[in-house]
């Protein structure tokens, strides 16, 4: 009898039959590997502590072999927990996750003893920390909010925990959240592989996106696409980076835009946005103004060791900053090859694009081909045209367009170069470069006298215009 009314059911209800089986087995595996807060305790009301009940989930769904674990709408008050291997923090839309102003709530990772960081201890703190984890994230429409946690024991005797902190990570994705006024870096990581972030806002707080590997180990293949910046330090700043892509983005600051602080190699910065003034304020100095959109300086803030080579920064577009471009070699470092290609910037207002060797050996090429600046102008002749070594930001030069120092290869490509207002400082000082080329390079009319336009010193050969010119 059954077997008959099958054969009545006929083959298309007998298939939708089977789907239905199907979807709800798919529906059930979900489920499985779904896992909210609030059935974990969470209160989500802002005033309860909530990281007792978020670990629990998060503990839960990592002995369920992996899942994620979800916070729907509401505002959730936390101390540290810890992410694990597996394991998708998803915020839903209306779900704010929200660092608590007790400091006792914190706590560090163990950064490996290989890193000079190490020893700075509770410095490292994050209201989610993840160790030695693989396959994490973070995503959902929500919001983490580092809750401008105040610590008067912190660094600059204000900055409180990180926001996300992860050290020996590999595969961790970052999408679609919201980062807003975190008490220190909102996302922190070193010694670590394989990140990506994508979509993700990053808004107020200190620096956007910081990571950092070590002389021997540095953080590799690691993309940050189509993100947004509105910080009040640097936006995307570390050192010790292999294969790094930064493309897509926004990048508005109230300091530098992208911040190298040490070696890097593989590097691509592509079609991002840079401007200011910063839309938030520069916490420790309540200033907007907008330093370096690029500001490659290894060995600048400590010294360091390694190569920074294989550069490439394509179609960007730069408003309102210090300086476009700021390069620059400490000792103890080298650098390889950088090349800029299809560059507009505009309201330049304090520094010349600069590529300087301060280090034991010189650049070995750099390249800009189709870069069009334009400077605020109104610079003094100076006294000279000698220059001290700089500090760790971009500072007034002797010439308003460029200066180069330390240089093998030099070439200018279909480069032009505006002021303002008039300017009586050279356009171009070149230092020690043995070779410069300079291939369809114009600038605008100053009341610097035509010969004085280009100053060489200590210049091997020049090329002007595929003429050779020995020095």
């Amino acid at each position: 009898m059954q077997a008959e009314r099958r054969r009545e059911q006929g083959p298309c209800k007998r298939t939708a039959i089977l789907l239905t089986t199907a979807m709800l087995a798919v529906v059930g595996a979900a489920e499985a590997g779904l896992f909210d807060v609030r059935e974990h305790g969470a209160k989500g009301d802002g005033k309860a502590l909530d990281s007792p009940a978020i670990q629990k989930a998060i503990d839960a769904c990592a002995d369920a072999g992996g899942g994620q674990v979800r916070l729907g709408p509401g505002r959730y008050l936390s101390g540290t927990i810890h992410l694990k291997s597996d394991v998708t923090l998803y915020l839903d839309a209306g779900a704010r996750l929200i660092g608590t102003p007790d400091l006792s709530r914190y706590e560090q990772p163990k950064v490996p003893d290989f890193m000079p960081e190490a020893r700075w201890g509770k410095w490292h703190r994050g209201l989610i920390l993840a160790q030695d984890q693989q396959r994490i994230g973070i995503a959902g429409p929500g919001v983490i909010d580092g809750n401008k946690v105040f610590d008067p024991t912190g660094e600059e005797r204000m900055r409180g925990p990180h926001t996300f902190v992860f050290v020996g990570c590999r595969d961790v994705t970052i999408r679609d959240v919201s980062f807003v006024d975190s008490a220190n870096y909102a996302v922190f990581f070193q010694v670590s592989d394989d990140v990506t972030i994508r979509d993700v806002r990053f808004i107020g707080g200190w620096d956007g996106v910081h990571f950092r590997g070590a002389p021997d180990r540095p953080c590799k293949n690691v993309s940050i696409v189509d993100c947004e910046f509105y910080t009040g330090d640097d936006c995307i700043a570390g050192r010790y980076w292999d294969h790094t892509l930064i493309a897509g983005c926004i990048v508005n600051s109230s300091c530098n835009g992208i911040r190298l602080i040490g070696p890097a190699e593989h590097l691509i910065v592509h079609d991002c946005l840079f401007y200011g003034p910063g839309r938030r304020p520069h916490r420790t100095s309540d200033r907007h103004n907008m330093l370096a959109a690029i500001n490659l300086q290894p060995g600048a803030w400590d010294a360091t060791r390694g190569t920074l080579d294989d550069v490439r920064i394509s179609d960007v577009t730069m408003h309102n900053v210090a300086t476009p471009f700021h390069f620059l070699l400490r000792k103890g470092n080298t650098g390889g090859r950088i090349s800029v290609d299809r560059a507009s910037a505009t309201g330049v207002y304090r520094a010349a694009v600069s590529v300087e060797s301060w280090a034991e050996e010189p650049f070995k090429q750099v390249v800009f081909r189709d870069v069009t600046v334009e400077y605020e102008g109104g610079g003094k002749a100076p006294d000279s045209t000698e220059v001290k070594a700089p500090g760790v930001d971009a500072r007034p030069l002797p010439a308003w367009g460029l200066y180069a120092r330390g240089v093998d290869e030099l070439e200018l490509d279909n480069v032009r170069l505006r002021t303002r207002s008039e300017d009586a400082r050279p356009v171009m000082i070149a230092h020690d470069v043995k070779r410069l080329a300079l291939r369809t390079v114009n600038w605008s009319p100053s009341s610097t006298r035509q010969g004085d336009a280009v100053v060489l010193e200590n210049v091997g050969r020049v090329i002007r215009n595929d003429e050779e010119t020995p020095q």
